[in-house]
């Protein structure tokens, strides 16, 4: 089982990277937290990695931070969380305001990610709330730039979101209400879309 991978950044995405890892590519899924904090292309990077086993497929799930990954595995030790809702958990909010969430019982904020209902959202306040007040788990800035916006990010911000489980004309929406300014970096477009999705 695969559970730490260093390696170079051949190719980044706000859902996946590429890792480059002594001439092998692996395909790593990660939450937009990771992505925010990676280096650009061609960097060196070091990913906590959670392995998904099934019937018809291996999948990697990637982190920045081991505190991510055990945020990763205690989502999906949750009935009716599976490896892609707990990162895109991840994805719609930050590992602080997570547990926030999850502590105060914030059922209205947890069921507004795509694929939680409410009953999901009031199963994970009840197994996870205690667990969140243990680990008393934090956010710690990266210090890393994230790296301007190109031309085609809409493109790649429209794509990840969708396989977030939002719905493509809710997506487009968003996007058309925001701004796209030359110095606009992909963190803060990825913020501006889903604090627009999230209301």
């Amino acid at each position: 089982m695969i559970a730490l991978l260093t390696g170079k950044i051949a190719h980044k995405a706000p859902d996946y990277v590429i890792l480059d890892v002594n001439g092998v590519g692996y395909q790593v899924f990660i939450p937009f937290s990771t992505y925010y904090a990676l280096p650009a292309e061609g960097s060196t990077t070091t990913l906590q990695v959670h392995t998904s086993v099934k019937e018809d497929a291996i999948n990697l799930y990637g982190f920045r931070t081991q505190q991510e990954k055990e945020l990763f595995q205690l989502l999906i030790g949750v009935s009716g969380v599976g490896p892609k809702l707990a990162n895109s958990i991840l994805s719609n909010s930050e590992p602080a305001e997570l547990s926030e969430s999850l502590v105060s019982g914030n059922i209205a904020r947890l069921s507004a990610i795509p694929g939680i209902g409410k009953k999901t959202a009031e199963r994970l306040v009840l197994e996870l709330k205690e667990k969140m007040m243990k680990l008393g788990m934090t956010h710690a800035a990266t210090g890393v730039a994230a790296a301007p916006a190109k031309p085609e990010i809409r493109e790649d911000i429209l794509s990840a979101l969708i396989n977030l489980g939002y719905k493509e004309n809710v997506v487009q929406k968003a996007l058309a209400e925001l701004k796209f300014p030359e110095d606009a970096t992909v963190e803060s477009l990825l913020k501006q879309a889903l604090k627009k999705l999230m209301k």
